[in-house]
């Protein structure tokens, strides 16, 4: 399976993956749940650099994670602006991103077989009601995963189209980002096979 993992010995690195997983979605709702205003666009921002430079990745992997999804930036302010006054358009696609990047850091600081056996540990109590809690767990980490892969492999594709001098269009690139996705699917449905996964 494609990992995001990047290997570190920040505090969040050697964490838990259950308290961690906690903390950051508790981060992730407090950013989201600010109002619609200039300040709260700033501290949505401000709690993304700090958990960055907090978990030793620094503000540099940050950057990296803001543009691999500039497409959602684009599209989450360009229908708000049209809508709703800029401040409100500002701050509402900033707190999107900045929990967007935060959530990010569970995937980029955990190894998956850690993710896995969080949830799974976690969801062990519903066992009783009949719920299988390793399906459900491995189902939440390739939720969790998904949407930071696909990013990396559309930046990929667009590496790939400008080392070759491709004329960069939406057409151009929606043919052969389709082709990588789907190949990662047909991946990930072999990986969940080997694990017994039908």
């Amino acid at each position: 399976m494609l990992t995001l993992y990047r290997p570190g010995i920040g505090w969040l690195h050697r964490a838990p993956a259950g308290p961690k997983a906690f903390a950051l979605l508790a981060v992730v709702l407090v950013v989201s749940l600010l109002p619609s205003t200039w300040l709260s666009a700033a501290i949505g921002a401000a709690v993304a650099v700090a958990c960055y430079l907090a978990s030793g990745l620094g503000v540099g992997e940050l950057g990296r994670q803001v543009v691999a999804v500039r497409w959602i930036i684009v599209v989450t302010f360009g229908f708000q602006v049209i809508f709703l006054p800029l401040e409100s358009a500002v701050a509402n696609t900033t707190r999107v991103v900045a929990a967007i990047v935060i959530a990010a850091l569970l995937v980029l600081t955990t190894r998956v077989g850690d993710l896995l056996d969080a949830f799974e540990r976690g969801l062990g109590i519903f066992r009783r009601f009949g719920l299988d809690p390793a399906r459900v767990a491995l189902v939440l980490a390739v939720a969790i995963t998904t949407v930071p892969v696909l990013a990396r492999l559309a930046a990929g594709v667009r590496e790939a189209q400008r080392a070759r001098g491709a004329r960069l269009g939406v057409r151009a690139f929606v043919i052969p980002f389709l082709v990588v996705s789907l190949k990662h699917a047909d991946d990930l449905g072999d990986a969940l096979t080997a694990r017994g996964v039908g």
